[in-house]
């Protein structure tokens, strides 16, 4: 909604008005920021001066602000009863979770618990379900998510392996995806050393014999542990729990691990080395590395060729890293002595089969995380992350999020919305068809490059960006996919400053190139340029083009250049008053009296396009838009 362009381009000074009068800011929060499928009603409080208990919480995993006070008037009691009506979201539970886990979900949601479903019943109950929790025996596909029909919005695994669960589909259609990885971590990493030891001195053969009526002390002889070379194949928390255990057992321990650094290996007292010499030095080689296209079958007649004679291998990570027939064949040949197994390419295995019977392969149904302890912590830390990501937060267990630090979300927390919210307005500037392709974003701040995360603040200008023109649903987790997907490019620049570091940001500036405008005077230098910062934790439109102006991002906003003359902020009022529509906030930025001037005003509610062509008809009125937030 907006008349033809008539550029007109001034660096000016800010005057801010409210209804009229020039007066002391304050400051207000939007009354409700929604964000996709979720949104936070927040009190319509007018804060004066200063802003009491600042909450911050996560809508569709991205963060918003919901401001308390105390000296405040209390909130609407029409918000409150629309909060309380707002029905539970649905939790599936396909596979058995502790007690703990269940009771605190059922506070939060309305629990289904569906044991063994198959992939058409799954499929056929999930478009009613807003989060689906399995373990390791559900598949999670891609029809899984096509078959929810936008509504699941997490899905998160019991346990640490994520390869069941259909990560792009999920990504795709900003699912968000958490897991357990902690709870079980020291479980999985005693039954390595469980299986270690176990080999090392044929235990589980032993017993078998001996219940078989047999007393053979000689044929069961084992191997020592000491001075032996264990190579960790995964340096993650698994991997490092085994790491520590087997040096308290007297052995040289190595690791394999692309992305281990080498500082946290030398604290556990680890060399690392690379995938050759693992496998030419180790005595006895434990898997704890996830099951990607990279690892899958990386242990297969190949690898096994390069192992010395005699290795002992335990697995208590994914079956797929093994090739199962390799390494029956590296049984049979000698080159692999023993082999403790917890995990199988298919489980459970077929019956018969030789890897399971081989007489030097001990076994366990994939019990690495099941002592009493661990299933009852896995089933309150998925608990936890998935009530925590229905209720809006972004979980640090996420998998398919970029894992931003807690203390940054809270600090970014009001530059959110303001990015957010700059992506909206700018697009809605972009006049015919041709779409957005290339988009700037300019930083300003005191702090160093490597001190400021703005992963957060991109995902979300793309949210603004895409959102208001497409039916995409954008958040943290999908952000950068769904850019893609369309072509948009976006271009980071910080740009230092002077000030307090304190201050994360003193502006954000979003730029569309290759466009016109529907509004010329937010051009500058040939692109569609809007500028934000933040004021006691709202946001504000700084910048419109070359027009410096100040109003706060909230309701909606009217921008209209004009001839700089008396009486027009008056004019304006009252056309805007006699149709009913409150303005929140005015600002004009001018470059010298006289000349030109852009007004931005924020105004509660949507005025008619009788109402804005009254404001197009005043005389010194040369153009205008009006952009809804």
């Amino acid at each position: 909604m907006a008349t033809t362009a008539r550029s007109s381009t001034c660096i000016g000074t800010t005057m801010a008005v409210r209804s009229g009068v020039a007066q002391k800011q304050e400051c207000h929060l939007a009354s409700r920021v929604s964000f996709g499928r979720n949104s936070v009603l927040a009190s319509r409080a007018g804060v004066s001066g200063r802003v009491v208990n600042v909450g911050v919480r996560w809508v569709g995993a991205v963060k918003v602000m919901a401001v308390n006070s105390a000296s405040t008037a209390a909130a609407s009691p029409t918000a409150t009863k629309n909060e309380k009506s707002v029905a539970k979201p649905t939790v599936l539970v396909a596979e058995k979770l502790g007690a703990a886990g269940i009771e605190l979900l059922e506070k939060v949601a309305v629990v289904d618990c569906s044991y063994n479903l198959s992939q058409e019943d799954l499929c056929a109950k999930i478009s009613d379900c807003d989060a689906l929790i399995v373990r390791s025996g559900t598949k999670v596909t891609r029809e899984v998510f096509e078959a929810s029909k936008g509504r699941l919005k997490v899905v998160g695994r019991a346990g640490v392996g994520i390869d069941n669960v259909d990560l792009q589909a999920a990504t795709e259609v900003g699912c968000l995806v958490v897991n357990a990885p902690t709870a079980n971590t020291v479980a999985a990493a005693e039954h390595g050393i469980a299986l270690l030891t176990a080999m090392a001195r044929n235990v589980a053969q032993a017993s078998a014999s001996m219940k078989a009526g047999k007393w053979q002390r000689n044929k069961w002889v084992g191997v020592s542990l000491v001075d032996k070379t264990l190579a960790v194949m995964g340096f993650g928390k698994v991997g490092s729990e085994v790491a520590r255990r087997a040096k308290g057992l007297g052995m040289h321990v190595v690791a394999y691990d692309p992305y281990a650094s080498a500082e946290r290996a030398k604290a556990v007292g680890v060399e690392l080395v690379n995938f050759e010499e693992a496998l030419a030095t180790a005595d006895f080689i434990s898997l704890h590395m996830p099951l990607t296209p990279t690892t899958d079958k990386i242990f297969n007649d190949e690898s096994f060729g390069k192992c010395k004679k005699g290795v002992r291998i335990i697995n208590v990570a994914r079956g797929g890293v093994i090739d199962e027939p390799a390494l029956v064949r590296a049984l049979d040949a000698g080159i692999v002595a023993q082999a403790a197994l917890d995990v199988f390419t298919v489980e459970p295995p077929p019956e018969g089969d030789a890897l399971v019977n081989h007489e030097n392969v001990i076994v366990t149904p994939h019990l690495g995380a099941s002592t009493m302890e661990a299933q009852e912590g896995v089933a309150v830390e998925i608990a936890e992350a998935v009530a925590g990501a229905l209720a809006g937060e972004l979980s640090a267990t996420a998998v398919n999020a970029p894992m931003v630090p807690a203390e940054v979300i809270t600090e970014l927390a009001p530059y959110v919305s303001l990015a957010e919210r700059l992506g909206r307005l700018a697009v809605q500037l972009v006049s015919g068809g041709a779409g957005v392709k290339q988009v700037k974003v300019v930083y300003r701040s005191a702090r160093a490059d490597d001190d400021l995360d703005t992963r957060l603040l991109r995902a979300m200008i793309t949210k603004g960006l895409i959102e208001p023109v497409s039916s995409a649903f954008i958040n943290l987790v999908n952000a950068d996919y769904v850019a893609k997907q369309r072509g948009l490019k976006i271009s980071e620049e910080r740009q230092p400053t002077d000030g307090a570091i304190e201050v994360p940001l003193q502006s954000i500036s979003v730029m569309i190139s290759g466009v016109e405008s529907k509004f010329a005077s937010s051009e500058s230098n040939g692109a569609i340029t809007l500028e934000g910062k933040v004021k006691d934790g709202v946001p504000y439109l700084s910048r419109v083009g070359s027009f410096s102006v100040d109003v706060s991002l909230e309701g909606s906003i009217i921008l209209y250049r004009q001839v700089d003359q008396p009486g027009m902020i008056g004019k304006v009022g009252s056309i805007l008053g006699e149709e009913n529509v409150n303005i929140s906030f005015m600002s004009v930025g001018r470059k010298s009296p006289r000349e030109h001037a852009v007004m931005a005003i924020g105004v509660d509610e949507e005025p008619s396009k009788a109402t804005l062509q009254k404001l197009g008809d005043i005389p010194a009125v040369e153009e205008f838009v009006f952009l809804k937030l």
